[in-house]
């Protein structure tokens, strides 16, 4: 019995031992919201800490230019904070430029792929193939699998890393789509890529006459936050408007005027977005 209990409290020491003893598997890494943002915007080489040294180098720049245009400090402030975010914005549209490009050659690299499985070619090639015969704007993707795939072997290993590098909502659906039927089998395949091109075809149609309409929106949004600063900027050339501007009141209107451009573009471009495409499985 004295036996048994020794043995027992030695096995439990032990457990407890290896829990903090023995390596644990590294996680890996959650990309922050402007990682994912450069990602989408097909800036896989530019480090997220690049981008926010952009934004401050912008910002402290522009609050230069105009405390010497101006001798007004709150008033390079307030235009360096706002300046400070172009950066951003820049990527973000182009981030938005690259989905609606993708979005446009997608319903032909699935119809390409539909082809090639439908021709004989197995999937692995046929995936392979859009690299070499796909659309222009995917081929770097395509051919940087094909790629892997001669080097690994590895399908899904290499699905995950084509995903990563397309980093868009619509080559995650078609991503998905081609890991699930090489798992469960591919008798489907072709029917399914067909309905997949159909439906991407109708997608991108409704879409394209949605956002003809709401362009006036966000031109309106942008106008209505540029129009006051550029006056500001004009009527700063006067003595007598800068010195008001220099006092703690006409730092706190430049101020109140700062915070409430922005949270009303903001709003109003939140009101006037059409519903983004979430990424799967990301």
């Amino acid at each position: 019995m004295g036996a048994l209990v020794g043995l027992g409290v030695g096995l439990g020491a032990l457990l407890v031992w290896s829990a903090f003893a023995w390596p644990r598997r590294p996680r890996t890494p959650t990309p922050g919201r402007f990682a994912r943002l450069l990602a989408e915007a097909g800036l896989h080489d530019v480090r997220e800490s690049s981008l926010w040294a952009l934004c401050a180098a912008s910002g402290l720049g522009g609050a230069f230019v105009v405390l010497l245009l101006t001798a007004t400090p709150p008033l390079a402030v307030v235009l360096g904070a706002l300046l400070a975010t172009l950066p951003v914005a820049i990527v973000s549209g182009r981030a938005r430029r690259r989905r609606a490009e993708l979005a446009q050659v997608w319903p032909d690299a699935v119809d390409d792929l539909a082809s090639a499985v439908r021709a004989g070619m197995s999937l692995p090639d046929a995936v392979a193939a859009l690299g070499v015969r796909g659309p222009e704007s995917l081929r770097e993707a395509f051919g940087g699998f094909a790629l892997d795939y001669q080097v690994t072997g590895r399908f899904g290993e290499c699905l995950d890393r084509l995903k990563e590098q397309l980093a868009d909502p619509i080559g995650d659906r078609v991503v998905e789509g081609l890991r699930i039927a090489r798992e469960v089998g591919g008798g489907e395949l072709g029917r399914l890529l067909r309905n997949l091109s159909g439906y991407l075809r109708d997608d991108l149609r409704t879409r394209s006459e949605l956002e003809a309409r709401q362009s006036w929106a966000v031109n309106s949004a942008r106008l209505a936050v540029a129009a006051p600063w550029i006056v500001v900027l004009l009527m700063a050339s006067e003595p007598d408007v800068v010195e008001r501007y220099r006092t703690p009141a006409g730092a706190l209107v430049l101020a109140i005027g700062g915070a409430a451009c922005v949270v009303a573009y903001r709003v109003m471009i939140r009101v006037g977005r059409l519903p983004a495409e979430r990424r799967i499985l990301s």
